[in-house]
């Protein structure tokens, strides 16, 4: 029984560090940015040498990797937490609490924020074998959320300006080409229009929590924040949600 009771305790002690090596690298994107990470920065903080690390990160880019799984497996649990907690038919609910759960973390979370959401990192490229699944678990929610709402006959994808549905329902399905056919979506009973009025509704409401994240509001401009983003939010509502 001793070697594996020995391995569990060498992959703990593993993991305790992994968990050291995410913390002090949230210090440093904090401090220094996510193009300035170093390695040998954060061997430093756990007095360890440079090449004692590797054995827990291969590179920088490794570190980066490490980071944003984290932020986006953050995000993704906050928002489904929120989202769960309200009542499955209460589709104007679940949407203010994905909103709420994803601007809460954003102003708990500005650094990680700004590397999963912000300018990319120059001479780094995210591996989509890691990244994809984790980065989409907001936008599965919002795919669900939607997806219910079609079957529920409350989309409001057919509540625009009628001269102009024709016009815009063209655009949509340009817009949309394959994307339909992407297994994620399959099953989720959207169209061209509904899917193209969630991603203008969500880049309203990502549009509204960078600008704050990033300070690009200005207190002379908008003096209550918070009240903003609820604005955009139910504004980006009533472009998928019947009122």
């Amino acid at each position: 029984m001793s070697p594996p009771v020995r391995a569990g305790v060498r992959a703990r002690n593993r993991a305790a560090i992994e968990a050291e090596i995410l913390e002090s690298a949230r210090a440093h994107l904090a401090t220094d940015g996510a193009a300035a990470l170093s390695l040998r920065a954060v061997a430093r903080d756990l007095g360890m040498v440079s090449s004692a690390l590797y054995r827990y990160v291969a590179s920088r880019d490794e570190l980066l990797t490490l980071l944003i799984v984290s932020a986006f497996t953050s995000l993704g649990d906050a928002v489904d937490r929120a989202h769960d907690q309200e009542p499955a038919d209460d589709l104007t609910a679940r949407w203010r609490a994905v909103g709420h759960a994803l601007r809460g973390w954003a102003l708990a979370h500005p650094h990680e924020y700004a590397l999963v959401y912000g300018s990319p990192v120059p001479d780094y490229r995210a591996p989509t074998e890691r990244t994809m699944d984790p980065g989409t678990r907001v936008f599965a929610v919002l795919v669900r959320l939607l997806g219910d709402a079609s079957r529920a006959g409350e989309l409001a994808s057919d509540s625009f300006t009628p001269h102009l549905t024709e016009e815009l329902s063209t655009q949509a399905t340009a817009a949309a080409g394959t994307m339909l056919d992407d297994p994620f979506l399959a099953g989720s009973g959207l169209d061209a229009d509904s899917l193209m009025a969630g991603l203008a509704a969500w880049s309203l409401v990502m549009g509204a929590l960078s600008a704050e994240v990033f300070g690009h509001l200005g207190a002379d401009t908008v003096a209550d924040p918070e009240a903003y983003f609820d604005y955009q939010l139910e504004v980006a509502r009533r472009l998928v949600l019947r009122a």
